[in-house]
């Protein structure tokens, strides 16, 4: 397989045909070498338009959800990130690109140390992981100029609106299956958000995600 005339297929036929058209988002894409993320035995499968799966229940994100969510969060030299779920560490790489720090906690320990090793090998030293259940919040006093959560949750916890500082961005996917939204939240001010839909999609969720609660008549 030709690897660069891959990735080269994979930006043109699948990414800018997703409205990723920032220039800076796709040269992020021709830098950061996703096949070295992906598990050994899936490697031919970098570049294809599918969910590429990593144990445990859980996948990496299809390329282009993952670069449409880096180009929708503008993330700035200054921005701290939080991101929940680290999976196989391609994600929290694009995040620690362009921001000050990335702080990513997964549940599952073999991602957390696999996405260590990644991360190191490539030189990306902007990252803290962490292992633990962070499904409805991850404490830290500091607040969070970006948000990610990347598997999807039935209910937002409010936490995690809480943690934004005001001009701060949040992604998360909402809802159930068959049909989830993709939202972008942004803190206006203190104490307020707003809510933009994106588009439906529909991804694993987060081990331990909150659900609405239930009323039984």
């Amino acid at each position: 397989m030709n690897i660069e005339q891959a990735r080269y297929n994979m930006v043109e036929q699948q990414i800018r045909t997703w409205d990723v058209l920032n220039q800076d988002v796709l040269d992020l894409l021709f830098r950061l070498h996703r096949e070295d993320f992906v598990p050994e035995l899936r490697r031919a499968m970098a570049f294809v338009d599918m969910e590429i799966p990593l144990g445990h229940g859980q996948a990496m994100w299809t390329p282009k959800l993952e670069a449409r969510i880096i180009q929708e969060l503008v993330i700035r030299p200054t921005d701290r990130v939080l991101e929940i779920g680290t999976g196989s560490g391609y994600l929290t790489a694009l995040l620690a690109a362009d921001s000050a720090e990335v702080v990513s906690v997964d549940i599952v320990p073999e991602f957390t140390a696999s996405a260590t090793q990644t991360l190191r090998a490539h030189g990306i030293h902007n990252v803290s992981l962490h292992t633990g259940d962070a499904a409805r919040d991850w404490p830290d006093d500091a607040g969070f100029d970006v948000i990610v959560l990347t598997g999807s949750t039935p209910l937002l916890s409010d936490a995690f609106r809480r943690r934004l500082k005001v001009g701060g961005r949040m992604f998360a996917i909402v809802g159930e299956a068959p049909v989830m939204q993709a939202q972008l939240i942004t803190c206006t001010a203190p104490g307020a958000t707003r809510s933009v839909v994106l588009f439906e999609t529909c991804v694993a969720p987060l081990l331990n995600a909150p659900h609405p609660v239930a009323f039984v008549f």
